[in-house]
C-alpha cells in the first residue's frame, strides 16, 4: 500500500517511518554526543525566528552599610545581560543507485542510514564544541603562559586552580544532566563539575595523583558514556571529538608528546589538546523544534525529472543547530599536551 496523498512525507517515507529512521539515524553516533548533557537545552519552536536569546540576571551588590533610622534605602535596579545566537542549517545527502539496491546482498540502505547518523551526530557535536572551545577563560597546563608555550600534560594543580576559579565566581556544581533519550528530560547525578576532552589524554589523566577510576565509584553503574573517572571535584569524560590544535606548541620541541597526531622519532612541535571544564548553566544549546532536531529523508531509486530510468536514490539528513556560552566564568578551557608513550 502506498503513502496516502494527504500525508506529508520525508522522501519516500511517512512521518511515522521517519520517526523510526530518525531514532536509528542518531543511534550509531549517540555515544559521541556528550556536550548536550551538561548545558541548557532550549529547543526553538518552528516558524518563530532564527535568533535565540538567553537572559542572565545579575546579582545585587551586598548591602553592607547600616540603615539610617527612618530613612529607607535608595534601592537597587534589576539588571541583566542578554546572550544571543543564530540558528544555522546543516546537512548532507548520500547517493544510492538502483544497481546497489538490486544486486547487493548487504542491507545497504540500513548501512547508509547508520553512516548518515554517525555523520549527523559528529557534525552536531563538532558545531557545539567549536563554539565552546572559543571561550575566553583559558588555563595553560603546569604554569605555561600561552598556547605556544604549553609543554606539559594536565596536572592536579591545574584542576585545583580551575576549581578555585569556579568557586570564586559562584559557579555551581551540576546536579542534573540531560538524559540519553529522544525526549528532553533530566536525571540526577552526584553534584560535581564535568570535564570533557580527547581520548588521547586518557593515560595522562589516569596518572594524576588522586585520580579515581570509574570502577572504584560507589556505584559504577551511574558512570556516563565516555567517563573514565574523577579528579577531586571534576568528573572526566573523553571522546575522540575534542580534536587538538596540531603542532601548536611552537615554543617547545621534542619527542615526549604527540605531534601531528602521532608519536614522532625526531623533534617536533607538540599538539595542544584542551579539556573543557564546565559548571551548571555555563552554556546553552538550541536545536530547532526537538531534542536533536534531525530531519531524515529517504528517496528510493525511481523515475523522476533528470533521472528517467530511476537509477538514483538518496539518504539524507538536515538539522538546525546553535549554541552559546552563557557565562564565561563558568566554563574553562585547560590547554595541555598528550604524552606520546604512556608508562605505568
Amino acid at each position: 500500500m502506498g503513502i496516502p496523498a494527504n500525508v506529508t512525507t520525508y522522501g519516500d517515507i511517512s512521518p511515522r517511518t521517519a520517526g523510526a529512521v530518525k531514532a536509528r539515524l542518531l543511534e550509531r553516533g549517540q555515544h559521541l554526543m556528550v556536550v548536550e548533557r551538561f548545558g541548557q537545552v532550549d529547543p526553538q519552536q518552528k516558524n518563530k525566528t532564527k535568533s535565540c536569546k538567553w537572559r542572565r540576571y545579575n546579582s545585587f551588590p551586598r548591602a553592607i552599610q547600616p540603615l539610617a533610622e527612618g530613612i529607607p534605602p535608595a534601592g537597587q535596579k534589576l539588571t541583566y545581560t542578554d546572550i544571543t545566537a543564530t540558528l544555522e542549517q546543516y546537512g548532507d545527502a548520500y547517493k544510492l543507485t538502483d544497481v546497489i539496491v538490486d544486486t547487493h546482498e548487504d542491507k545497504v540502505l540500513q548501512e547508509m542510514t547508520d553512516l548518515a547518523g554517525e555523520c549527523a551526530a559528529e557534525t552536531i557535536e563538532t558545531i557545539r564544541i567549536n563554539i565552546l572551545k572559543a571561550g575566553t577563560n583559558v588555563f595553560y597546563a603546569n604554569g605555561a603562559t600561552s598556547r605556544s608555550t604549553v609543554n606539559s600534560p594536565p596536572t592536579r594543580g591545574d584542576f585545583r586552580l580551575i576549581y578555585r576559579y569556579f568557586k570564586n565566581n559562584k559557579a555551581r556544581e551540576i546536579s542534573q544532566i540531560i538524559a540519553a533519550s529522544a525526549k528532553i528530560s533530566t536525571e540526577p547525578v552526584m553534584p560535581s563539575y564535568f570535564c570533557m576532552g580527547h581520548t588521547d589524554l586518557d593515560a595522562d589523566i589516569r596518572n594524576i595523583p588522586g585520580f579515581i577510576p570509574v570502577k572504584n565509584y560507589a556505584d559504577s553503574t551511574k558512570a556516563l558514556p565516555g567517563e573514565i573517572g574523577s579528579i577531586e571535584q571534576f568528573r572526566i569524560i573523553l571522546t575522540p571529538m575534542f580534536e587538538p590544535w596540531l603542532q601548536a606548541a611552537t615554543s617547545a620541541s621534542g619527542t615526549d608528546y604527540l605531534s601531528g597526531g602521532v608519536e614522532v622519532s625526531s623533534a617536533g612541535y607538540p599538539d595542544v589538546y584542551y579539556l573543557l571544564c564546565v559548571a551548571r548553566d555555563a552554556y546553552g544549546i538550541v536545536p530547532l523544534q526537538g531534542f536533536n532536531a534531525v530531519t531524515p529523508a529517504v528517496v528510493n531509486p525511481k523515475p523522476a525529472a533528470g533521472d528517467p530510468l530511476g537509477q538514483i536514490g538518496w539518504v539524507s539528513w538536515k538539522t538546525y543547530q546553535t549554541a552559546a556560552i552563557l557565562n564565561e566564568a563558568w566554563i574553562a578551557r585547560l590547554e595541555c599536551c598528550a604524552t606520546a608513550r604512556p608508562t605505568d
